[in-house]
């Protein structure tokens, strides 16, 4: 356990870096996916005090909160642990901001209290947030920081929820609850410093930035960063890198369960991480099947500094379940908090509740103070169960609960009756209004091979097959009204789908069925 003293917290990422350039100088900590760049330890430290200086030289003191915004994996990645190692509160955002205009950048650094934002380009246009370039050191001024109120000493990340269901809410996340989580990962993930990851996840996220880059420098190993996920040529890109485990989320495992004829899975790869959003238990079984590598399924939420649960390595990984608590407590209370201050027997659904030092006790953003308890547990939002072995089961949402006529439906269960028919990559369920029942669900899906040029006759072939299976699983209550055919799902960078999207006029269906 880290202590928690200012002086500790300021420097505790620094000395990681410094011993980790002590014992392994020589050593790749970060490589690119094209191979044309490596970072070792020794390199890692040598660029974390240049940067601290210029920004030191600048006026920026511990306890400023300011953006990044930089494209280059590994240079926003050395630029990122400066300045947590200086003690700033970072917040990383996503270097499309930079293309969008001034207003949008003047909201998100409002929104985040940001006093300025870092990035690796000259902006168009002017904003009221303060944007200077990594490259322009003349450009920054002293002054320009003096008399800036600060937050706490100590440093950390500001990220905000992705508010799928909601407005996003800020949080700071401490230095000590990164590294803590990084710890815990590293350890249940078993990473040795021969160990490389490969992951092609945004690092304005906190799992790129959690289970990537801190759990890689703890453990002293190595990975390598892609700028995004390409599946051309992903198991050769693969093999050159040496991959010994992916961090992944579930639309790449959907992508990569079908090898093309030239395809070879390279040995050596321990395993392929799952998060950010549910994994169908037909798509995990069908990847591990394909590929024989195994996939290990996890839950977590930016509140938790990435990670909450998780299948275990050695013992049993558990179908359909995230595993279990790692250096988290996790229990099941009420769906309405009237039975808050009692877990649920084993097996019975209700709300998931988490504590743990690697957890939040408060947002930044107002309006959300119930979500916590006297005994700091944080109402998660998401439904589920613990089974009598300790591993946890989510079923969904409480956002996403339909209530059609009185009878409630998870989607959930309806998505993985859908993921287990051949051909469908993606199945999402929705809720869509009804005059007689109030809410009825509507069953989204994504077909292998399937596109606009795609004959009607032989989408209509494969939406039969998937409306027997949906007519043969549920009653007539409880299955969707209607399955729509999308060429993509509107998602976040991380993977997760933008439900609201699919009801829009931003989502074009290619076909649609009634379901008998």
């Amino acid at each position: 356990m880290l202590e928690h003293n200012d002086e500790v917290l300021v420097n505790a990422l620094r000395s990681v870096i410094a011993d980790r350039s002590k014992s392994s100088a020589e050593n790749p900590f970060l490589l690119s996916a094209n191979g044309d760049r490596i970072l070792t330890y020794e390199e890692l430290e040598e660029s974390n005090s240049v940067t601290i200086d210029a920004l030191q030289d600048w006026g920026i003191r511990p306890g400023d909160r300011i953006g990044l915004v930089i494209a280059d994996p590994i240079l926003s990645s050395q630029t990122l642990l400066a300045m947590i190692s200086m003690g700033l509160w970072v917040a990383p955002l996503d270097p499309t901001i930079a293309y969008s205009s001034a207003s949008q950048v003047d909201e998100r650094g409002l929104s985040l209290g940001l006093r300025a934002i870092l990035g690796d380009r000259v902006l168009p246009f002017n904003t009221d947030i303060s944007w200077r370039s990594i490259y322009a050191r003349e450009s920054w001024t002293t002054e320009e920081f003096s008399g800036r109120a600060v937050s706490a000493v100590g440093g950390g990340i500001i990220l905000s929820s992705s508010g799928t269901t909601g407005t996003p809410k800020v949080m700071e996340l401490p230095t000590r609850q990164l590294l803590e989580a990084a710890q815990n990962i590293a350890r249940h993930n078993e990473l040795m410093t021969s160990d490389r990851g490969f992951n092609p996840l945004p690092l304005w996220h906190v799992n790129a930035i959690v289970v990537g880059l801190l759990a890689t420098l703890v453990s002293g190993a190595s990975l390598v960063l892609d700028s995004r996920f390409h599946r051309t040529d992903f198991w050769a890109t693969l093999a050159r890198s040496h991959a010994t485990w992916i961090n992944a989320v579930p639309a790449i495992i959907a992508r990569l369960s079908v090898l093309d004829e030239d395809e070879i899975v390279p040995k050596g790869l321990r395993f392929i991480r799952s998060a950010s959003a549910p994994l169908a238990s037909a798509q995990l079984e069908r990847f591990e099947a394909v590929t024989g590598v195994a996939v290990i399924e996890s839950y977590g939420m930016t509140e938790a500094a990435s990670q909450i649960c998780a299948n275990p390595l050695r013992g049993p990984r558990k179908v359909g379940s995230v595993g279990i608590p790692v250096g988290v407590e996790v229990r099941v209370v009420g769906l309405d908090r009237v039975n808050s201050s009692v877990e649920f027997e084993e097996n019975v659904v209700g709300q998931i509740e988490i504590r743990g030092s690697s957890v939040i006790d408060h947002y930044d953003s107002p309006g959300y103070e119930d979500r916590f308890d006297d005994e700091r547990w944080l109402r998660t939002g998401d439904v589920g169960y613990i089974d009598s072995d300790g591993y946890v089961f989510l079923v969904g949402r409480i956002d996403d609960v339909i209530n059609r006529g009185g009878e409630k439906i998870m989607p959930r269960e309806l998505e993985e009756v859908a993921m287990a028919v051949d051909g469908v990559l993606s199945a999402v369920v929705v809720a869509r209004k009804h005059d007689v029942y109030g809410e009825v669900p509507e069953l989204f899906v994504q077909l292998r091979d399937v596109t606009p040029a795609t004959p009607t006759e032989f989408v209509a072939i494969l939406t039969k097959d998937l409306n027997d299976v949906l007519v043969s699983s549920f009653s007539r209550t409880r299955r969707p009204v209607v399955i729509k055919v999308v060429e993509s799902m509107p998602a976040h960078a991380t993977g997760k789908v933008q439900k609201g999207k699919l009801t829009s006029d931003q989502v074009i269906v290619l076909y649609q069925q009634l379901v008998s």
